[in-house]
């Protein structure tokens, strides 16, 4: 199985999320892929990813994500509670320190949803926090220096002993990612 994880504000109907879903469908068609429109709440969204895991883990599927932004935070978690390899995107490392600024009114635009970021949603993120990483050969991640939401080096920091791929320039949506696809489809070991 894998698990495309969207970050905050997004959905299966970004740019990235499209075209892993395209390239999954030519190259790995035999793959069980997911890529679920996440709740807007922290602790609605893990439960849900966490069903998809565990219906993967009955059915003996080795486990796979790629996660974006806040859906790296969410990979790290889940690979490293579940087991399994994750590829990440320029992911968040703190979003809880993060939650302050986008407390209130909220607007998906992928998804036309209005919905409100509220304190203890700061709180259950928090909860999936992953400060050391155990198992670093379970882990890819690729960062862009120009992204201009997340200090990359806050990434670098929390995953130096993973693999890495750092790119000067970029931004948050992470340039030419698909250049990367058959990269990560080796690391990730897809049928």
């Amino acid at each position: 199985m894998l698990l495309y994880i969207h970050g905050f504000n997004s959905s299966p109907f970004s740019d990235k999320a499209v075209i892993t879903a395209r390239y999954m469908a030519e190259y790995h068609p035999s793959l069980t892929f997911h890529q679920p429109q996440l709740p807007n709440t922290p602790k609605a969204a893990m439960a849900l990813l966490q069903s998809y895991v565990e219906a993967a883990q009955q059915a003996n599927e080795p486990l796979n994500y790629i996660g974006s932004s806040l859906g790296g935070y969410f990979a790290s978690y889940l690979a490293e509670r579940y087991g399994g390899r994750a590829v990440l995107v320029n992911p968040a490392v703190k979003p809880f320190e993060l939650f302050d600024e986008f407390m209130g009114p909220q607007f998906n635009p992928y998804t036309q949803e209005h919905y409100q970021v509220l304190p203890e949603h700061k709180r259950e993120v928090a909860e999936f926090n992953t400060p050391v990483i155990r198992n670093p050969e379970r882990f890819l991640v690729l960062l862009q220096t120009g992204d201009e939401v997340l200090d990359y080096r806050e990434a670098l920091h929390k995953y130096h002993h993973c693999q890495l791929r750092i790119e000067s320039g970029g931004d948050h949506s992470f340039v030419g990612y698909e250049r990367y696809l058959q990269t990560v489809s080796q690391f990730l070991h897809l049928p």
